[in-house]
């Protein structure tokens, strides 16, 4: 049985870089769960539902690990319930480097750049 690492956030594996893609392999091949739309006025009892529906989409793989950030309230359900499964779940750490921009006409722009330090268990 081949092992598979989960990626359930809203940044497709498609667009990790080098290092983000050779350090999820560590765990296995790598296969998208999209993080799910969490509506802002969901109740407890709707985010439990949906942590539910995609609990049992990520058991069924019988994942090594599972990449889980997103919004709060879901993650931090799904996470306790991954790892009350013994299922290992990590966070993804980054450094940001910022450059802030003065425009022609007063205004501010900021350009962040995110780059992949490693995987950090839950």
């Amino acid at each position: 049985m081949k092992k598979i690492f989960v990626n359930h956030t809203n940044h497709p594996s498609e667009r990790w870089s080098a290092e983000q893609i050779s350090a999820a392999q560590v765990y296995g091949e790598i296969l998208d769960i999209p993080f799910p739309a969490v509506d802002a006025e969901a109740t407890p009892a709707q985010v439990a539902a949906l942590v539910e529906e995609n609990l049992e989409k990520i058991l069924a793989l019988k994942p090594a690990a599972v990449l889980c950030q997103g919004e709060f309230n879901y993650t931090f359900v799904l996470v306790e319930r991954l790892k009350s499964f013994g299922v290992k779940v990590v966070a993804a750490t980054s450094e940001r480097a910022t450059v802030d921009e003065i425009l022609p006409d007063g205004s501010t722009r900021q350009v962040s750049t995110f780059r992949f330090v490693q995987f950090r268990e839950y």
